[in-house]
């Protein structure tokens, strides 16, 4: 069974897409812990992060700092954070979060509801930073 993250790759879910490629994908997170929160993902529906071959595990952290470097122009903030937790869907993904204090990296604090514009609007500043 696909998992979420493999049907928005195949365009059977709608996602504010922030960057692709023909083996990456970055988009925003639907259910952020702050604003510009994006998930990076292999194309390949891989569960854990750390069963990717040392070479996809390498090119997906190469394409994430593109991410990120526009990121922290879009949403200016000390750091952005990255996480590996992968429980809550079986796709390997790296969150990258603004961070301006460790507290904005929890995972167990309630994450924020963003309308559709708010999202689009994010993801459209974030790419208007790209490379």
């Amino acid at each position: 069974m696909a998992s979420i993250f493999s049907k928005i790759v195949a365009g059977d879910i709608p996602s504010h897409k922030i960057m692709e490629d023909d083996r990456f994908l970055a988009f925003l997170d639907v259910f952020p812990l702050r604003e510009g929160h994006v998930l990076v993902i292999p194309k390949e529906e891989v569960d854990y992060m750390f069963d990717l071959d040392d070479d996809a595990l390498a090119d997906l952290h190469v394409f994430a700092k593109k991410v990120a470097k526009a990121l922290i122009q879009a949403y200016p903030c000390k750091r952005i954070g990255t996480a590996v937790i992968g429980l809550e869907v079986p796709h390997a993904h790296l969150h990258l979060v603004p961070m301006d204090r460790m507290s904005d990296l929890d995972f167990t604090k309630e994450k924020l509801k963003l309308s559709n514009e708010v999202l689009a609007a994010s993801a459209e500043k974030i790419r208007s930073f790209l490379d």
